[in-house]
């Protein structure tokens, strides 16, 4: 649970940068941290969100939410994996629904990487205690293939293929809207959002380039289903591409207007395929991970109701 601070900027203190003044205030944190804190969005000025170099002023009410501390060791724990593939160097898993990736405040237990231990007992430790062997992530209410180092020569490896991108990732998305062309490649840089830093947001000015190729699977009139192809990697890319084009995703409550009534719990979002070289002996591997029920159930709504409004028509 998050411990909530209050500070007034008293005269002697104005002028100084926001990040300054919290590691001034708060006991225990850096300047460093409290740049974290102020990006993650955890800090606001007069109830609104600052940039770390915003001057405070006299008279200013600063708060900020610090984080329940996170143990620095993660226990493992017995929890079921959906296991693809698996060798002496990784581990290729199909991640459900709402399970979330590696501990966070709120998330200390119950993550992959937990359940990664209680397998495993030999994974990477490039990202440290608290994301061992994770060298990609899915959003806790994506579901779907991802890959995970057990040794550091495998991480390295796959890591530098992401940043290369020769990591082929392909999602299956179910949108709001009907898409008129058949294909699409939205390009467009991505970058924190203006006013919630716990969004992302289409950024012109300060957003890295992320470009996204939309195909069209199946139309139902007022919902599509798309394969979606990234070809580069920032946070939140498919959803936040998706809602500025006007086609969120069915059940994204951060960037859409949530399920529709659908039975979903989370964006209809699913990691369907990964290709990448074998980090050791170059072999080309690719992983599909089935859809998911919750997303099957979507779609045989939409194709009910399109044969209905079929019928209709016809008749």
């Amino acid at each position: 649970m998050s411990t909530r601070l209050e500070f007034e900027v008293v005269p002697g203190k104005q002028g100084m940068r926001l990040d300054v003044f919290l590691a001034d205030s708060v006991s225990g944190i850096s300047r460093s941290y409290a740049q974290k804190l102020i990006k993650d969005g955890a800090v606001s000025v007069n109830t609104a969100p600052e940039k770390a170099s915003y001057r405070v002023r006299a008279g200013d009410t600063v708060c900020v939410a610090l984080p329940a501390p996170i143990p620095d060791i993660v226990l493992p724990e017995r929890i079921p994996l959906d296991i693809l593939f698996e060798d002496e160097h990784l581990i290729v898993i199909n991640k459900p629904r709402g399970m979330v990736v590696h501990p966070a405040p709120g998330h200390s237990r119950g993550t992959l990487v937990n359940a990664l231990l209680e397998h495993c007992h030999d994974l990477s430790g490039i990202q440290g205690t608290l994301r061992p062997g994770i060298v990609h992530r899915l959003d806790k209410d994506t579901s779907g293939v991802m890959v995970v180092a057990k040794s550091d020569v495998a991480h390295l490896s796959l890591a530098k293929q992401i940043k290369d991108r020769t990591v082929t990732k392909t999602y299956l998305a179910i949108v709001k809207g009907n898409f008129r062309e058949d294909v699409i490649t939205v390009d467009l840089p991505i970058g924190r959002h203006a006013a919630d830093r716990k969004k992302m947001a289409v950024n012109a000015l300060k957003g890295r380039q992320a470009t996204t190729v939309f195909s069209v699977l199946e139309r139902f009139g007022g919902h599509t289903l798309l394969s979606c192809h990234l070809l580069t990697g920032r946070t939140h890319q498919i959803r936040v591409h998706l809602a500025y084009i006007g086609h969120p995703v069915i059940g994204d409550l951060k960037y859409g207007k949530g399920s529709e009534d659908f039975p979903i719990t989370g964006q209809a979002l699913h990691s369907a395929a990964l290709k990448f070289v074998h980090p050791i002996d170059g072999r080309q591997l690719g992983f599909t991970a089935p859809l998911p029920q919750d997303m099957k159930r979507v779609l045989a709504i939409l194709r009910q109701k399109k044969m209905g409004a079929s019928e209709t028509w016809s008749g």
